[in-house]
């Protein structure tokens, strides 16, 4: 289908979306309900979805049924608001269920395709696109946008396209290797818009512990609070996996969004027994001096073995001394470790690594109850690219579709 660049067409209304990750294919979906309409999605890669295919390591974690403001970031953290509350989890969950696509919801609130495979999320969506008012223009990198009359020219390196509304949902820097990209704030911000801060999100934090290389792959749960100059500045508890490199793992996915971003002494206190005391812990280890083993063995039974002996060994205590001869002074200094092991942290990996990017559009520039620009009518923006990022566990995603909903309703509006 081919639109003179000059002039709308017709009598139907052309739907312009930037960006054919989750916002942007549930913009088209949305604003393709109006049947009149003509919606053109614009993707610079060879398909769509490729990133949202990636996601929760192939298994793709859709949403979280505790999604609310509360759980989002940014410099206004009520921006979210309007649209999660017009398409909250649940009605999320239903629309997709029209789409096709089976669910299943676990205990902590994570909601997962039914399959366990994130293509079936991106299939269901590709199919909904799969419409005669819905034109998919992949392999299009948009390089410029025009405003123009009353309406807008998206170009790319060899022609012009003409919409009358324009949704850019091109998402984040984040992941780089999957498609994240500058393209949806470099193209905003030369309609006028300005960009916050942009840094790494739900990502890994390089240590300088002598540790962590020993401890690679081992997993353990914990109360993991970052701490910069003796202030704490964020807590959580979950599941934690050392890397060669650092720390990992949704709890410090979590933490991480704020860590290392000024300068100073940055560390992470881990707490491996967060529902036991310090107290209760070294009455059990104090039993232990009863038997014949050895210091290596102190916290068998206790924690994942690998990082007991490593514990023990930080805690000043060679591994062939006899849990016999082992002072109140060296029990205890066990328990401080196990209780509150101070691992100084550096910076968080970049953006290669990151789930999402924290920053992004100023979103007082944007109507929070249409996703419209202040500063620009007819266009509209949603998904990572505003100043939105929601915790680790669906969050984003949920936002995702929530704003590619709601910015496609109202776009899509005659």
């Amino acid at each position: 289908m081919q639109y003179n660049t000059n002039m709308k067409v017709g009598d139907f209304m052309v739907v312009g979306i930037v960006g054919g990750g989750a916002s942007g294919m549930s913009a088209a979906i949305t604003a393709a309900q109006e049947l009149d309409n003509q919606i053109i999605l614009f993707e610079r890669q060879a398909r769509v979805g490729k990133k949202l295919a990636a996601t929760g390591n192939g298994r793709c974690n859709l949403s979280n049924i505790h999604a609310c403001e509360r759980g989002y970031h940014g410099m206004d953290v009520s921006f979210s608001q309007s649209a999660l509350s017009c398409y909250p989890p649940d009605e999320t969950l239903s629309w997709f269920g029209s789409l096709g696509l089976f669910t299943v919801t676990e205990d902590s609130g994570k909601v997962y395709p039914y399959s366990d495979q994130a293509n079936s999320v991106v299939d269901v969506l590709r199919f909904a696109l799969d419409k005669p008012n819905i034109q998919l223009r992949t392999g299009f990198e948009v390089t410029k946008i025009k405003k123009h009359q009353d309406g807008f020219l998206i170009k790319n390196s060899e022609e012009s396209v003409y919409c009358d509304k324009l949704i850019v949902a091109a998402g984040g820097l984040a992941g780089t290797k999957l498609g994240g990209t500058m393209a949806g704030y470099n193209l905003l911000r030369s309609l006028g818009h300005q960009v916050t801060k942009l840094r790494p999100s739900l990502v890994q934090l390089k240590s300088r512990w002598h540790g962590v290389s020993g401890l690679k792959g081992v997993r353990a749960a914990c109360t993991a609070r970052i701490i910069h100059d003796g202030k704490q500045i964020a807590c959580s508890t979950g599941e934690l996996q050392f890397t060669e490199y650092g720390l990992s793992g949704p709890v410090i996915f979590e933490i991480s969004r704020d860590a290392c971003q000024e300068k100073g002494e940055w560390s992470c206190v881990l707490d491996f027994l967060p529902n036991h005391s310090e107290e209760q812990l070294y009455t059990e280890l104090s039993k232990r001096r009863s038997t014949a083993l050895s210091a290596d063995e102190l916290l068998t039974g206790i924690l994942h073995n690998r990082l007991g002996r490593v514990l023990v060994q930080t805690a000043g205590i060679a591994f062939s001394t006899p849990i016999s001869q082992l002072s109140d002074e060296a029990l205890r200094g066990v328990c401080g470790m196990v209780k509150g092991l101070d691992v100084a942290i550096t910076e968080p990996l970049g953006m290669d690594s990151a789930q999402v990017t924290a920053g992004g559009i100023c979103t007082d520039e944007f109507d929070p109850q249409t996703l419209e620009s202040r500063l620009v009518p007819g266009l509209f923006a949603c998904g990572e690219v505003l100043d939105v990022d929601g915790d680790c566990g669906g969050y984003n995603l949920q936002w995702a579709w929530s704003s590619g909903r709601l910015a496609g309703y109202n776009a899509g509006r005659n």
